[in-house]
């Protein structure tokens, strides 16, 4: 059997975090893990406490190196030949890497990108993904290159996208897809059998950093758009709709065939959602919160905020998600 290679690890999602325990775990017989690279701790929450990342505290429970610079400089080039690593891995760590520090391990440096490129590169691949009703997505391994996911892929995991999933119900699922494209992939990355085949540029398409903005709602729209929009962007930055004067957050929705009436009024209520026109369908809101509440089904949610038949809901113009350029 091939000597395990030397890798650091760079990424700050906690979407890393199986495979991170599969590295350290079943996969130490083909992997040495050196080091975490991590963002530097920023300010979170309501009190906005400077706190460490779910990487960092990963790493440092298990007394594994973490290093957080604000730039990769030539220091950092430096520390990773000394250390003679092998590979870099990358999965959501939130810094631009120079041409030259992807070249600095003995094998270049990979990326698990959470689409099925060339589809989705860029900032947002999973919520776009659910967002844009897609009923499969799921992680590639590439190589990077300088230009933005871009690179040849080796190999890729699928992942159904369910009618009811949310951004972050598909998330979990990715995260152990990831663990199952390494453990396929890693031991012909160490052999050195893997292969790299380009992407089909022509195909390709980008997404972004999402905003607030975002979770616009237009109601003349289709109700499928409408649903898979809201699931996508649950938990953040997530859909609102105004109700009676109050911003109302959007958990999750579905499409109903039924016959509509004026976009934006509310139909009625059945046993799961509110029903709401839209310009093709019915959209029914099964999961609503009012501001400083909690997260809640439907029907438990209108027993105190109550949601008149006939009440109509502004719409709002809806910003596109995808480009087939990368966006400005």
């Amino acid at each position: 059997m091939p000597a395990p290679l030397k890798l650091v690890f760079m990424g700050s999602d906690p979407i890393a975090l199986p495979l991170l325990d599969w590295l350290t775990g079943e996969g130490s017989a083909t992997a040495r893990l050196l080091a975490i690279y991590t963002q530097p701790d920023r300010p979170a929450g309501r009190g906005k406490k400077v706190e460490a990342g779910p990487i960092k505290r990963w790493a440092l429970a298990r007394g594994m190196p973490v290093r957080q610079p604000e730039k990769l400089s030539d220091e950092e080039r430096a520390w990773l030949t000394a250390q003679q690593a092998d590979v870099a891995l990358v999965m959501a760590y939130g810094h631009i890497l120079s041409e030259a520090f992807i070249a600095t391990p003995r094998l270049g440096t990979l990326n698990l990108h959470a689409s099925l490129l060339p589809k989705y590169r860029g900032a947002s691949p999973i919520q776009t993904a659910v967002a844009c009703g897609d009923i499969e997505t799921g992680v590639a391994l590439m190589r990077i290159v300088k230009k933005l996911d871009a690179g040849p892929v080796a190999d890729v995991e699928r992942v159904g996208v369910a009618p009811l999933d949310t951004a972050l119900d598909v998330e979990r699922n990715l995260a152990a897809a990831c663990v199952r494209l390494l453990a396929r992939t890693w031991p012909r990355l160490c052999d050195g059998t893997l292969t790299f085949t380009p992407q089909e540029e022509a195909k390709a398409s980008y997404c972004r950093r999402l905003v607030k903005e975002d979770g616009r709602l237009d109601f003349a729209a289709p109700a499928p758009a409408l649903a898979a929009r809201i699931n996508g962007l649950f938990s953040w930055p997530g859909c609102s709709v105004e109700i009676n004067g109050v911003g109302v957050r959007i958990g999750l929705a579905d499409a109903l065939s039924d016959k509509t009436g004026e976009p934006g009024t509310v139909m009625g209520l059945d046993a799961v959602g509110l029903l709401v026109a839209t310009g093709d369908g019915v959209l029914r809101l099964r999961k609503l919160q009012r501001p400083g509440g909690r997260l809640l089904p439907t029907a438990e949610f209108l027993r105190g905020f109550p949601a008149v038949k006939g009440t109509r809901l502004p719409s709002q113009t809806m910003s596109s998600l995808v480009s087939p350029q990368p966006f400005r």
